[in-house]
């Protein structure tokens, strides 16, 4: 069972029906499954298939880098169906060690604030090249996931490991779009931004992706280390200026980013990389949508690239709900990932959480009942123990009665303390093995 208190959690028909909706999402991404589907081994040929590209390694040898949340897992994976004694050499960094893998090192590393275990994992990627003497008959597989930009740390030159994770804090802090702040690791970077793939060129290098960002774009999962970067220093200075973060930010970070935008740019073409995303949040809405139609509900997806503040998508999407906007629907489907601005003194959270907290108030007035579960994909909500929240028209009515001001814990983004003080509303995984984005479900019973 993925949800771990399922039971204290689903105490009505519909909450016990959203929630496993919620979970045939998740098992349909989950890497044993797409790397099965992905990856096709002749050991006896030595013929290597990934989706239906053909590599000959009669005459050369596989390596396995990356990282990411779910890189540990897709490591695992990938070791099952090529087995371990065709596989050469491998390190991949995760936020765990605890896989059964024999040929992939697995490097334990931080997240979300880097730290010396990912500079370590990654020098210890980048040593295989001299260690192995790694050639075009060579094949490279990297397995990359949502988290790599943090747990695959290489500051470059003149920038210090401390300098990253004091700019990584301040960038949160504000708010920053996580596009944002991979063009600004990028160019802090020895590997983000398609330098990874450089160092290795012309070895071919394959990335299996599982995708954590809205819309999929290549060179924003986990910065595009095997992926040619379009952004610029200039971009990156810029994104400094936005935020007003100029006198703020380290001030190595600051100077590099100014004096140094004459320096050589990130790689604009690499031959020697294919980057293929394997799972993604419309695959897991696909699934979810199929489990609720077989379940005898008809669900739409709305969409899965949805962001913005969480208070304000959440109030919209209530709106349109009760306009009747979805009135040939009972299940909707939702992805993507909203960014809350929090307040400086702000309280326990995350912006799933938020969503759900928020939704009590605009939800109110549906003529009807109603569950809605908003949940992250990895099994964190920023708080690493919370994985979302579900709520209902019951959750609204035990609120009221306890006299709880549900207006107040949403201005100082204290979503978290609400839900607990609500009762029967987080949502407990613990790490799911998988990445891709959030799920955020309306179950409607007009």
């Amino acid at each position: 069972m993925l949800i771990k208190n399922r039971e204290e959690i689903a105490t009505t028909h519909l909450r016990k029906k959203a929630l496993d909706i919620i979970e045939e999402g998740i098992r349909q991404v989950l890497p044993l499954s797409l790397i099965k589907s992905t990856v096709k081994y002749n050991p006896s040929l030595k013929i290597l298939n990934i989706s239906n590209i053909r590599y000959d390694l009669s005459q050369g040898r596989i390596f396995i880098i990356g990282g990411g949340k779910a890189s540990g897992n897709m490591a695992e994976a990938l070791e099952k169906i090529i087995r371990p004694e065709n596989i050469t050499d491998g390190v991949v960094n995760c936020v765990n060690n605890d896989y059964k893998t024999t040929k992939i090192k697995i490097v334990k590393a931080g997240h979300p604030i880097p730290d010396k275990r990912g500079i370590k994992g990654v020098k210890e990627m980048l040593s295989l090249k001299k260690k192995h003497s790694i050639n075009k008959n060579d094949l490279i597989i990297g397995l990359i996931s949502g988290g790599g930009s943090a747990l695959m740390p290489y500051p470059v030159e003149g920038i210090t490991l401390k300098d990253k994770q004091e700019f990584t804090k301040l960038l949160l802090t504000v708010g920053a779009e996580i596009g944002e702040i991979n063009i600004l690791r990028k160019h802090l970077s020895k590997i983000k931004g398609g330098k990874l793939g450089y160092f290795f060129s012309p070895t071919p290098l394959v990335s299996l992706i599982i995708s954590d960002v809205v819309g999929n774009r290549l060179d924003f999962i986990a910065s595009g280390p095997t992926v040619p970067d379009s952004s610029t220093f200039s971009d990156a200075y810029n994104i400094l200026k936005k935020y007003n973060l100029v006198s703020k930010a380290p001030k190595r970070v600051v100077d590099f980013l100014k004096k140094k935008r004459n320096l050589k740019e990130t790689p604009k073409r690499l031959d020697n990389c294919k980057n293929l995303i394997i799972g993604d949040n419309k695959m897991a809405l696909k699934a979810m949508a199929k489990k609720a139609k077989a379940m005898g509900f008809t669900p739409c997806i709305i969409t899965s690239t949805q962001t913005g503040d969480p208070n304000l998508v959440s109030y919209k999407r209530a709106r349109e709900i009760i306009k009747g906007k979805y009135r040939d629907c009972n299940v909707i489907l939702i992805g993507g990932e909203t960014t809350p601005k929090l307040p400086k003194n702000c309280g326990k959270g995350g912006r799933n959480q938020h969503y759900a907290a928020n939704s009590l108030l605009s939800m109110e007035k549906y003529p009807g009942r109603w569950t809605l579960v908003a949940f992250s994909t990895d099994g964190s909500d920023f708080l690493p123990n919370v994985a979302g929240a579900i709520v209902d028209n019951n959750s609204l009515i035990s609120a009221r009665k306890k006299g709880i001001d549900i207006q107040s814990y949403l201005k100082r983004y204290d979503s978290n303390t609400l839900l607990k003080k609500i009762g029967n509303s987080l949502i407990i995984t613990g790490p799911t093995g998988t990445n891709v984005c959030d799920i955020i479900l309306y179950i409607l019973r007009r």
